[in-house]
């Protein structure tokens, strides 16, 4: 092929742009045309055998027979992670109880400040919005008390760790007692 100065070597030819009539008549032919490729691959695939012993071939394909439910997804997914929904009121009364847990996993007093800071606004936020479910009794907790509370249980649980480590260590015995 000969070379010209229009078109450098290594360099496709661009087509000349479509005007806006031209592209959408190109466009409509394509998505005509990619039906007719869609089945084309389908019958390609059957004849190869890529659809025999599928898994679950032969049975009932599961929740066919319900209604249309336009959050079937959502259900699907609270049932397949076992997710549990509470209403705001029962939700806090189950982190309230499970709060002096939580705040023993901290090892500084700003975490468990600021666990405790968290759980109130949660607690301030139920009590003004609108109420869902029971009743909400869980009432804000007072800082400086469970502040004062951690403190004491962490006290114990680090003197009863330096405990076990004097009863786990053997007692060595000095160069002049030999």
């Amino acid at each position: 092929m000969p070379e010209s100065e229009d078109r450098p070597e290594g360099r496709p030819e661009t087509p000349a742009p479509l005007d806006d009539n031209a592209s959408k008549a190109a466009a409509a032919a394509r998505v005509a045309n990619q039906t007719k490729w869609v089945d084309l691959q389908v019958q390609q695939a059957i004849q190869r055998g890529e659809f025999d012993n599928l898994p679950g071939a032969g049975r009932p394909i599961k929740n066919l027979d319900r209604d249309h439910d336009p959050d079937w997804w959502v259900k699907q997914l609270i049932e397949r992670e076992q997710i549990v929904l509470l209403p705001r009121s029962v939700q806090l009364r189950k982190d309230d109880a499970e709060l002096d847990d939580l705040l023993d996993t901290q090892t500084t007093e700003d975490g468990a400040r600021r666990i405790i800071e968290e759980f109130n606004e949660r607690v301030i936020a139920a009590r003004y919005g609108a109420p869902e479910g029971p009743p909400l009794i869980t009432m804000p907790r007072d800082v400086d008390a469970t502040l004062e509370a951690w403190r004491e249980r962490r006290a114990a649980r680090v003197e009863a760790a330096k405990n076990v480590r004097r009863e786990q260590t053997p007692r060595r015995r000095r160069w002049w007692r030999r």
